[in-house]
């Protein structure tokens, strides 16, 4: 694959033209760098024509990191759900992230070849657009994560987005996104009535190598880049 950075991504071509893209989000203080060693390890096949886009969140006072300027697509006020929630910060990242989705669909790549995944942060993004979105995805990668605005789902989920398949996976141990949050999260989902398949693993805030092989085969099932 061939690899391209600017100052809003890193992305990753494959040799042959892309027919399938993946957007893959970082968490807090992160970069579009974090993810990028971990496509070897999806087990792809030789020849595969999947696109890695992995975008830059801005760098932006949060609040929990004491109003330093970390790289995050939302501030987080306090570790709590019941805590008042940056509404505008993660619109402002639907946005951006929406807009990079309607790009890959205008160069020819049809929304159900598109697939976004994300951790942590970046994986609240994904569940909080993807059920939001006016046309079905290819799927849905949240790791270690939660349904952020969790109050304004079910008023706001577009029919559509009950054709994209979800992937949640959550370390039972973690001490940052606390692990009820986000099987919680998954039962609300599957309570709505979404495809939805649940891992967890004995870890902390982090990502294994059984979750990694667990969402390659996921993702060339959903691909059929098997």
């Amino acid at each position: 694959m061939k690899k391209h950075e600017s100052a809003d991504a890193v992305r990753l071509e494959p040799d042959a033209p892309a027919d399938a893209t993946v957007i893959w989000l970082h968490g807090l203080g992160a970069d579009g760098h974090d993810f990028v060693p971990i496509v070897p390890e999806l087990g792809l096949p030789a020849g595969h024509r999947v696109r890695f886009l992995f975008p830059h969140a801005k760098i932006q006072p949060v609040t929990i990191n004491g109003g330093m300027p970390l790289r995050a697509w939302y501030d987080i006020p306090a570790l709590d759900r019941a805590a008042r929630q940056d509404e505008a910060g993660l619109r402002e990242s639907e946005k951006r992230i929406a807009g990079l989705i309607g790009a890959e669909i205008a160069s020819g790549i049809p929304s159900r070849r598109i697939l976004l995944a994300g951790f942590s942060q970046g994986g609240a993004v994904t569940l909080h657009l993807g059920v939001r979105h006016p046309e079905p995805l290819g799927g849905l990668i949240a790791l270690s994560t939660y349904m952020p605005l969790h109050q304004k789902v079910e008023s706001e989920i577009h029919p559509a987005s009950f054709r994209t398949p979800i992937f949640m996976a959550h370390g039972r141990f973690d001490p940052i996104v606390p692990f009820a949050w986000g099987s919680d999260s998954a039962r609300g989902l599957r309570a709505a009535g979404y495809e939805l398949e649940w891992h967890e693993y004995p870890m902390q805030h982090q990502v294994c190598e059984e979750e990694i092989e667990q969402v390659g085969r996921w993702m060339r099932e959903r691909l059929g880049a098997t």
